[in-house]
């Protein structure tokens, strides 16, 4: 295959080169030039979780990650990202040579994707699904613009791109994958960018939990998963306390980032079934959780083969709603941006 057309620019973000790089610098801009007293990049900060919605809605926290990112030793870049176009299970690997970015194309590393394949566990992702996918997409101006701040304007010497969509899988086929990947991620050559957006709220999303007679539950659902009789209430509760104070009712925005939070907890704990069994529970619309719960899990694999203290959990750093919910009309959609050192 030749080179996948950047379907969303235009769109979705600037399709004008002059303009994207504006647009990106201004963002990048906002965000401070060190965190905890360590500048930035963070060194060795290999792995990020950033957002994948149109640019004027999560740009601006996406630059966080993007901003803290260290590709100074890159030699290839993978970009995992979940399926919005069809039905995946497991993992999809790309059959482009290329994709193509208002800023110039960046290439595919066809070795590598060759050498994944070839384990029989990865499936291709259809074309014309790939060119509609954004979740992979909206990576790569980002990361091109990082590349020319870290090796210059020369494209051709910037490391290839490695694209896999990650599809449903239930915790043990996370931890297989994982493992597959964990090699790659020890590889201080490789930089990993997981795309993701957390809570969903709305009835399009069909998940509109709100707090009712002391429990949050699920306006849309008719029960948990195996207790059809509950009335949508969440198995796992926030502690309210935690976040709002005791005789207040949480507006629905509060509700929304006590789920995120609980998931961002379980990310923060470095355990992979912890977050699975968090999300499962609390049926928060993550819809990365996939691609969380992979490079999670190989990063519990380097955990075991040991890691120093405090390297491979990720830390966030930035939290944004495209808006405060008050009311059952509203929408929003969740965005968070962290990092690893590994």
């Amino acid at each position: 295959m030749g080179t996948r057309e950047a379907s969303h620019a235009g769109s979705w973000y600037e399709d004008d080169p002059v303009q994207l790089s504006s647009q990106l610098n201004e963002f990048l801009g906002r965000v401070p030039d060190t965190l905890d007293e360590s500048s930035l990049p963070v060194s060795g900060a290999r792995v990020i979780i950033a957002p994948h919605a149109g640019y004027t809605y999560s740009g601006p926290c996406a630059a966080w990650a993007y901003k803290s990112l260290d590709l100074s030793a890159a030699k290839r870049v993978f970009v995992l990202g979940p399926s919005h176009t069809y039905y995946l299970h497991g993992c999809a690997l790309s059959t482009f040579h290329k994709y193509e970015t208002p800023f110039g194309d960046l290439t595919v590393d066809r070795a590598t994707v060759d050498e994944l394949s070839r384990t029989g566990r990865f499936s291709t992702m259809p074309a014309r699904r790939e060119v509609e996918e954004h979740s992979l997409e909206m990576h790569l101006p980002y990361l091109w613009k990082r590349l020319e701040q870290t090796f210059g304007t020369g494209s051709s010497e910037y490391p290839p791109i490695i694209p896999i969509l990650v599809g449903d899988g239930s915790a043990e086929e996370e931890e297989s994958f994982g493992q597959i990947l964990a090699p790659y991620l020890k590889d201080t050559e490789n930089a990993f960018i997981v795309s993701t957006d957390f809570c969903h709220w709305g009835s399009r999303f069909r998940y509109r939990p709100q707090y009712k007679n002391g429990l949050i539950r699920n306006s849309d659902a008719s029960g948990s998963p195996g207790s059809p009789d509950s009335g949508g209430i969440l198995k796992v509760q926030p502690i309210l306390e935690d976040h709002v104070d005791a005789s207040d009712v949480p507006a629905i925005h509060e509700v929304i980032k006590m789920l995120d939070d609980m998931a961002m907890d379980a990310v923060r704990t470095g355990v992979h079934g912890d977050f699975y069994k968090t999300v499962q529970e609390t049926q928060n619309t993550v819809c990365g959780r996939h691609p969380i719960g992979v490079v999670m899990a190989a990063l519990e694999v380097l955990a075991r083969d040991g890691l120093e203290d405090g390297k491979g959990r990720f830390k966030f750093i930035q939290y944004q709603r495209s808006s405060l919910v008050q009311r059952v009309s509203e929408s929003s959609v969740s965005y968070a941006s962290a990092y690893a050192v590994v």
